[in-house]
C-alpha cells in the first residue's frame, strides 16, 4: 500500500543542500525499490499465494527484503505477490510504525462499522480511488517463526491490513472501487498508444 494515503510532516524543499541531497537520495532509492515491485498488468499480481509451510531462513530473507523495499518505496504495507513469490506472507507500519511481518494471515473478525477512503498502491502508481473497508478487524496469523500472532486493529491500520490481504488473494483496489473510479483508473493504467508517422 502506498504511503501517500498518510502525510508525515511537511516535505521542505528549500534551505541547505544537505536536505536537498538526502530528498534526491530517497527518491532515487524509491524508484530503485518500485522497479522490484511488480506494476499492474503484471499476471502474479492476479494470482493467489499459497500458504507458508517452510519456515526457514529463506523466509526470514524474504520477509527483511520486502521490509526494506516497503520502506524504500516509501510504503506503509507490502505483499510477497508484489515482489513475486506467491506465498502468503505481508509486511505493514502498525499505528506506532513498528514493522509487523504476517505469515499465513487471516481475518478472524471484521467489525460491522465501514468507511470510504482513498486508496493508492505501490503496484498501481499514481492510481487512487475510494475504497470502502471495516473500520476494525482482527488479523491472525504466525510470525516468520512459527509463533501465533493477533491483532486488534482500527481505521487506517485495519485498512492496510485488508488491502495487503487482498493482495494475496489476487485482487486490486480498481476491483473494489466503484464503476467510475475502475473507468478511470484504467484508463490512467492502460500504456498510451504511440502512432508513428
Amino acid at each position: 500500500m502506498s504511503d501517500h494515503d498518510h502525510d508525515h510532516g511537511d516535505h521542505d524543499h528549500g534551505g541547505d543542500g544537505d536536505e536537498y541531497e538526502l530528498e534526491a537520495e530517497a527518491r532515487a532509492r524509491r524508484q530503485a525499490a518500485l522497479s522490484q515491485i511488480r506494476q499492474y498488468g503484471d499476471p502474479i499480481l492476479r494470482m493467489r499465494a499459497n500458504e507458508v509451510e517452510s519456515f526457514d531462513e529463506e523466509l526470514v530473507q524474504l520477509t527483511v527484503r520486502m521490509l526494506t523495499l516497503e520502506h524504500d518505496a516509501d510504503g506503509i504495507g507490502l505483499a510477497a505477490t508484489q515482489v513475486g513469490i506467491l506465498r502468503r506472507v505481508f509486511v505493514f507500519h502498525n499505528g506506532d510504525y513498528e514493522d509487523l511481518v504476517v505469515v499465513n494471515p487471516v481475518l478472524t473478525k471484521m467489525g460491522v462499522g465501514v468507511d470510504v477512503h482513498e486508496e493508492g498502491c505501490l503496484s498501481l502508481g499514481p492510481v487512487r480511488v475510494p475504497v470502502e473497508r471495516s473500520v476494525e478487524v482482527t488479523l491472525e496469523g504466525v510470525s516468520t517463526d512459527g509463533a501465533p500472532l493477533r491483532f486488534e486493529l482500527e481505521g487506517w491500520t485495519a485498512f492496510v491490513a485488508q488491502h495487503e490481504l487482498d493482495h494475496l488473494d489476487g485482487k486490486l483496489i480498481i476491483d473494489r472501487t466503484d464503476p467510475e473510479s475502475r473507468r478511470e483508473a484504467l484508463a490512467q493504467l492502460r500504456p498510451k498508444l504511440v502512432l508513428s508517422r
